[in-house]
């Protein structure tokens, strides 16, 4: 009767996986010999190699090749605490490695603690195949176009520009180059030469890992973006950011090239209902999404001033991979700010019972010096002080009490208070700090957001009732699984009866 509802606990112990190592082959196998001369020439002793899961499969046979080639000590990185795109630094010093090996996608974030090296893999490519439905996408030879990639099809971008600067003069093809401190490298195997992207009259841009170059007097607003790759983070990245921009795409795997229609202005529309949300919010959540990324803690203090200026009280939580249920624990938080790499910031928040908006849309709701202009901003170091986007909070005067102003909520109808005043600011409290009466014998307590959600709850957790909880002796307990515990049934008598067939 039990199997009817699920599976034998005896079948999930006896059952056999199998792997293929297909995918492994044309991403990491290949360039292990790249791999060994980044290690030796360096003399690393301590290897750390980060796997995604997809390429998990093979990482023995790539670790102990590397071991043989070089005899420095490998250790496997896989399972990390957040997007398999960003370098996992923090497991790496766990073992204190020497340095890291990333293989597979990466969002290229900039990192700041161990040498780098990436690997990311030969993924299968038709370039006849690509250079032909850019022809077909853009018929005019004229056209300024800017080619982004997927960093898996570097390998076969340079023979892609071979096919087509000869009939287009005006495309830009964009080069991968890393921001990293300790230095980082790329296995670039036939890449873009960088001789064909600096110039001295064109204006050289450099955001998400990609570089390339505009002429003189034009804006990346006046090019079209040709993007190879499948549809996903990395692309709805680049369509938030250049949303200005026609965007088309070659996806290699089904040969097919298309012009993206994902509907921005409509996707730019959810994301403007979660910053209205984030401006009727008094509790937020500061999510830490990452670990590597570089300057997170700078963005997480800036987060938390502006937070508080803004009459607001904030949290910090640190969690590992977000889901629906970790993030239901917290039902005082209105609204949740997610600090990771541009590419795992813009999450889907439809199923979650709390919107999470980004750093830039957390400043949209506090600083009202920052205005909504359509341009949007999923790298959170440009908000940093001397970033591309920076926009400072306004400065309070000492000598006069800044009045309240309020505005209408589009989301409730009701009337909320759009800045603190002055006093507060300077003297580091705010209106959720003051005191005020407690009960009829005028006890005063301070009031706090939080903590009056908690007091209002059902449960409020378990409460360990010093003295009030009688001594018992310890008995054994039950063993088994929970499907079927070993004294199941036992001195009952329906339970252990079969079931008659009628």
């Amino acid at each position: 009767m039990t199997d009817a509802f699920s599976s034998s606990s005896e079948a999930v112990f006896q059952r056999t996986v199998s792997v293929s190592f297909i995918a492994t082959g044309s991403h990491a196998g290949n360039q292990i010999a790249e791999t060994c001369q980044f290690i030796t020439s360096n003399q690393f002793k301590k290897v750390a190699l980060q796997f995604p899961d997809e390429l998990l499969p093979g990482a023995v046979r790539v670790s102990a090749e590397i071991e043989k080639e070089t005899k420095a000590k490998t250790f496997i990185l896989g399972d990390t605490s957040y997007g398999s795109c960003c370098v996992d630094e923090v497991a790496a010093e766990h073992v204190r490695a020497d340095c890291i090996v990333h293989y597979g996608p990466s969002c290229l974030s900039p990192c700041r603690r161990l040498p780098l090296l990436y690997v990311f893999g030969k993924r299968p490519i038709d370039v006849q195949q690509c250079a032909a439905a850019f022809r077909e996408l853009y018929p005019d030879c004229q056209s300024h176009v800017i080619v982004l990639y997927d960093v898996t099809y570097s390998h076969a971008i340079g023979d892609l520009r071979t096919l087509l600067c000869d009939i287009y003069p005006n495309v830009v093809v964009s080069l991968l180059k890393t921001d990293h401190s300790c230095g980082a490298e790329l296995i670039r195997d036939s890449c873009v030469d960088t001789d064909h992207i600096d110039s001295q009259d064109d204006r050289v841009i450099l955001k998400f890992g990609r570089q390339f170059s505009v002429k003189a007097g034009q804006s990346v607003d006046n090019y079209s973006m040709f993007y190879i790759g499948q549809e996903g983070l990395t692309l709805t990245n680049f369509m938030m950011t250049w949303n200005h921009c026609a965007f088309s795409s070659f996806n290699p795997e089904t040969h097919t090239g298309r012009v993206e229609s994902v509907k921005i202005n409509k996707a730019l529309m959810k994301r403007y209902y979660a910053i209205e949300r984030a401006k009727d919010a008094s509790v937020v959540g500061i999510l830490v999404g990452t670990l590597g990324v570089a300057n997170y803690l700078t963005i997480i203090e800036q987060l938390k001033d502006i937070i508080h200026k803004a009459g607001k009280k904030s949290y910090m939580f640190a969690m590992g991979k977000i889901n629906v249920p970790k993030l239901a624990n917290f039902l005082e938080i209105d609204v949740y700010v997610l600090v990771a790499c541009p590419e795992n910031s813009l999450l889907d928040s439809s199923e979650f019972y709390r919107p999470v908006v980004t750093p830039f849309e957390m400043e949209l709701a506090c600083n009202k010096h920052r205005e909504w202009t359509g341009e949007y901003v999923t790298d959170f170091r440009d908000l940093l002080p001397g970033g591309s986007s920076h926009v400072g909070f306004p400065q309070q005067d000492q000598s006069a009490i800044e009045e309240e102003t309020t505005d209408v909520s589009l989301i409730t109808g009701a009337l909320r208070t759009c800045s603190t005043t002055s006093s507060e600011i300077i003297n580091g409290t705010s209106e959720s700090s003051s005191l005020v009466p407690r009960n009829q014998t005028l006890t005063v307590a301070n009031t706090n957001t939080a903590a009056s959600f908690l007091s209002g709850r059902s449960w409020q957790g378990l409460e360990p009732k010093l003295g009030q909880t009688p001594v018992v002796k310890a008995v054994e307990g039950r063993r088994g699984i929970a499907i079927a515990y070993e004294e199941e049934g036992v001195g009952n008598k329906d339970a252990s009866t079969p079931l008659q067939k009628s």
